[in-house]
């Protein structure tokens, strides 16, 4: 075999061998994902209230915090993806079925790192909402109203929405 048939013969076996892997690699993503739960579209996250009212709250007393439950209201699994707040003032957790507390989450870019807690068909989650109403300094006085987001993989509701609100004197 000449020098330019051995490199035609090499550069043939190389695709081969890549274009084997590719498949190969191909075949595992579909399976991996055909076994996460990807949400039904019937399937949605409810809250009991989705609102919260503090009232009026002190900077001096220090943080506050309210528990939102929220149940899958469908028939299948699904997935929070994502958890994050309105603004730093803010932390959420989260409490899973089996008691795990997952967190804290707080603003994009700040501690929101992916999540991916699992809620069964039926089951509920707690989310704490916990305000550090001394955040913003002195001048953080008046109406505060912040919000926590649960992104899931849900097609009717890919989003939820938790809110409270907050009247902070010094």
């Amino acid at each position: 075999m000449g020098n330019k048939q051995l490199v035609i013969f090499g550069a043939i076996l190389l695709l081969v061998v890549l274009g084997l892997m590719f498949v190969a690699q191909g075949d595992s993503t579909e399976n991996q994902n055909a076994a996460l739960p990807t949400g039904n579209g019937a399937t949605v996250l409810l809250a009991g209230e989705d609102f919260f009212d503090f009232g009026t709250i002190s900077m001096r007393n220090g943080k506050v915090s309210s528990v939102f439950s929220v149940q899958n209201d469908g028939e299948t699994p699904m997935m929070i993806q994502s958890v994050y707040t309105s603004c730093m003032c803010t932390e959420a957790f989260i409490s899973d079925t089996v008691g795990k507390k997952h967190g804290p989450f707080g603003m994009p870019g700040h501690t929101s790192p992916r999540t991916d807690i699992e809620v069964g068909a039926g089951e509920t989650v707690s989310v704490e909402a916990v305000f550090d109403p001394a955040a913003h300094g002195p001048s953080g006085v008046g109406l505060a109203e912040r919000s926590i987001y649960l992104e899931t993989n849900s097609a009717t509701q890919p989003r939820v929405e938790l809110r409270f609100k907050a009247v902070v004197t010094r």
